[in-house]
């Protein structure tokens, strides 16, 4: 991560595909706290790096006929959260950048952990 300003809230994203509906309030949160003009990262890691493969979010409603994980994690990328995905995740769900949905930032838990343990809160989902 660069020398930028300490994040007010980090959210530690484990939770993936396999619990589709506690994933909508992570992104509220986030979203919410960054409309506030707070500094918001999302740290994906473990299962919820599998959101970041192209087509998996997209395809995962937490409700029936309901919007899809994709749409929620565009409403805090919108709103100005920063995403960034854990590298040895990625290698541990078997996927490479190539697999991923979105240009992000890709760091282990070693070069996240300095920034991510500076902000204000960090909470893990």
């Amino acid at each position: 991560m660069t020398d930028e300003e300490a994040p007010d809230l980090v959210l530690i994203l484990i939770t993936g595909p396999e619990n589709p509906k506690r994933l909508p309030s992570a992104f509220f949160l986030s979203a919410t706290a960054a409309a506030s003009e707070q500094n918001v990262i999302l740290y994906f890691t473990g299962p919820a790096t599998e959101l970041l493969k192209t087509g998996v979010a997209e395809n995962l409603y937490p409700l029936e006929g309901g919007k899809s994980v994709a749409d929620f994690m565009k409403l805090a990328l919108d709103n100005g959260v920063r995403i960034i995905g854990c590298q040895q995740s990625l290698d541990l769900n078997g996927m490479t950048k190539e697999d991923l949905s979105m240009d992000l930032p890709l760091l282990t838990p070693s070069q996240a952990l300095p920034s991510l343990g500076a902000a204000g809160k960090v909470l893990t989902w």
